[in-house]
């Protein structure tokens, strides 16, 4: 491990082990924020990766960044030859750029058209490049377009009740697009610090089993349970227990879009300050005069405390 140099003596402030490193910041689960250092970003090796990732204002400035590059470039190689392209116009640099611009995109008015060999071997450099660019460009904004999303709702607390009897963890999840996700799976897991019996302090991911972890049609709502007992992770954990371990809940979703029949999947994590103990969730389902049932999520983020029904948050 390296181990930080000696204080400066000017300023008594000491030279951290990655020097004048930067580093990246990365958000992990809670707003946890880490700066990894000694990794380069090497951009040009990952750029499926990277467009994937970025925001779509980034991918069209980029394109086009690249697109008004390589006419200039071009540009460049027909101005050293303007006797290469026939009716340049406007005479200059501005009609090789324009020329380029109608090679690149393989337009071509039939107005300016190389005449010598230097300009058919440029122009056809450039064809090819405009080619391959258009179907990679085509490609990224396809496969951006095309991904699955779930618009998988969660409710912004979790609650520790009651239910039968049983110490109960509960999360409340929901399909917003209200299309049915055939053979719905969730999974829970508990990420906190702990002390190893040899005094090694670890971050440890742990299964909480789930009343019931898979859901033939998620269509509507659905309440993930996880009973604490004896054998339960959380036997014997408080609110005040799992904020000094620096707890997190990750709760993630996963299923097949009848519609499309792509995979969708989503994750959302609870620090512990935002599972309340002793609380329950308020009742989003009502049925009226004539029978229908009406499911209002304008409620579904809504608690209260148990033993006040009326008062939600």
């Amino acid at each position: 491990m390296k181990t930080a140099a000696p204080p400066d003596r000017a300023t008594g402030r000491r030279t951290p082990p990655w020097g004048g490193d930067r580093g990246r910041r990365i958000t992990l689960s809670a707003g946890r924020t880490v700066v990894t250092h000694g990794l380069r970003k090497q951009v040009l090796i990952d750029l499926y990766h990277y467009f994937m990732t970025v925001r779509w204002p980034t991918v069209f400035l980029t394109f086009a960044g690249a697109f008004g590059g390589f006419n200039v470039f071009f540009a460049l190689l027909y101005a050293a030859a303007p006797e290469s392209v026939a009716n340049l116009s406007p005479p200059g640099f501005w009609g090789c750029f324009f020329f380029s611009v109608e090679t690149l995109a393989t337009v071509g008015y039939g107005d300016m058209h190389p005449v010598t060999p230097y300009g058919h071997v440029v122009a056809s450099v450039e064809i090819f490049i405009g080619m391959m660019s258009i179907a990679l460009m085509t490609g990224v904004i396809f496969a951006r377009f095309s991904r699955p999303r779930a618009r998988f709702l969660f409710a912004r607390y979790g609650v520790v009740r009651p239910i039968d009897g049983r110490t109960t963890l509960m999360f409340r999840a929901a399909n917003a697009r209200q299309n049915i996700v055939m053979e719905a799976t969730a999974r829970l897991r508990l990420m906190r610090d702990v002390v190893t019996s040899e005094g090694y302090r670890i971050r440890r991911i742990e299964d909480l089993e789930l009343v019931r972890s898979e859901h033939p049609i998620f269509l509507l709502g659905w309440n993930l349970m996880h009973v604490i007992n004896a054998a339960s992770p959380l036997a014997g954990q408080s609110a005040q227990t799992l904020e000094q371990s620096r707890a997190v809940f990750l709760l993630t979703l996963g299923g097949t879009d009848e519609t499309t029949g792509q995979t969708l999947m989503a994750r959302h994590d609870y620090p512990c300050h935002l599972v309340r103990w002793n609380h329950s969730f308020h009742d989003t389902l009502h049925t009226d005069e004539e029978g229908v049932e009406h499911l209002d999520y304008a409620q579904f983020h809504a608690i209260h405390p148990l033993g006040d029904p009326g008062t939600a948050r």
